[in-house]
């Protein structure tokens, strides 16, 4: 009975920690930081099929919330599912906040 539910514990595991057969597409902010008013950098967690092509529009915020550095980066194939990513981006004034505003599956057709 006992070796039953440590194998049922085990398979739910592994179903959350899978991907979505789906083509789900997932993120997390790490962090930020922003040396000056001309540069940013953002870290951020991606989870993706290990074969997607996905695209993430990345920005940083001034204290107003206004978008004063934007960019958007595509991430390919990977060997693991969830990876780091670090973005560097340029902005037009001092921001003091940056994150993913969205990721989705890239068009590759």
């Amino acid at each position: 009975m006992g070796s039953a539910a440590v194998l049922v514990g085990c398979a739910g595991a592994a179903w959350i920690a899978a991907p979505s057969p789906e083509g789900e597409v997932t993120f997390k902010d790490v962090g930020f930081t922003i040396p000056d008013a001309g540069q940013a950098t953002v870290d951020f967690q991606l989870t993706k099929d290990t074969d997607a092509t996905v695209t993430c529009a990345v920005q940083v915020l001034n204290d107003s919330y206004a978008v004063v550095g934007w960019k958007q980066v595509t991430v390919g194939p990977a060997e693991e599912a969830t990876t780091g990513q670090r973005v560097m981006l340029r902005t037009d004034s001092l921001g003091v906040t940056g994150g993913v505003n969205a990721c989705w599956l890239a068009d590759e057709s």
